[in-house]
């Protein structure tokens, strides 16, 4: 049951690839697993190729572990009008609301990101951004 686990946002997954608290912090949520949709897996994988310049199989042995230790839900057509009427209530991009859509589908209660409003509730979701208090 996925209810009471975490989802994250891609940019929470990207700090695992950085050193300092940011990374601890993202390393140590991740530790106790949660959720993550297709649409976060794809766009680390942007990430990581186009700005990080990693190669094809580092990214392919990053997204196994994460896959490993997340559970991962599809980006559905019910996730995506969810995520279109997110996006018109709360200004927010579509991509960006895509987010709390997939983790209200996947009964999580809280999603981790740093792109959103720390302490927005969103559909249900609280968005949380655990890097807040981090100064680097």
């Amino acid at each position: 049951m996925r209810a009471g686990k975490a989802f994250f946002d891609t940019n929470v997954l990207l700090y695992l690839l950085s050193a300092g608290t940011k990374a601890d912090k993202a390393e140590a949520l991740l530790a106790g697993g949660g959720v993550v949709s297709v649409q976060v897996l794809n766009e680390f994988a942007s990430v990581a190729r186009r700005k990080l310049k990693m190669t094809w199989p580092e990214i392919r042995e990053i997204l196994a572990t994460i896959r490993a230790i997340c559970e991962v839900i599809p980006v559905t057509v019910e996730i995506h009008e969810a995520g279109l009427a997110i996006a018109e209530r709360y200004g927010f991009s579509i991509y960006d609301s895509l987010i709390p859509a997939a983790a209200k589908e996947a009964e999580c209660r809280t999603v981790y990101s740093e792109d959103m409003p720390d302490g927005q509730v969103v559909h249900g979701v609280a968005i949380r951004n655990p890097f807040a208090r981090e100064r680097n």
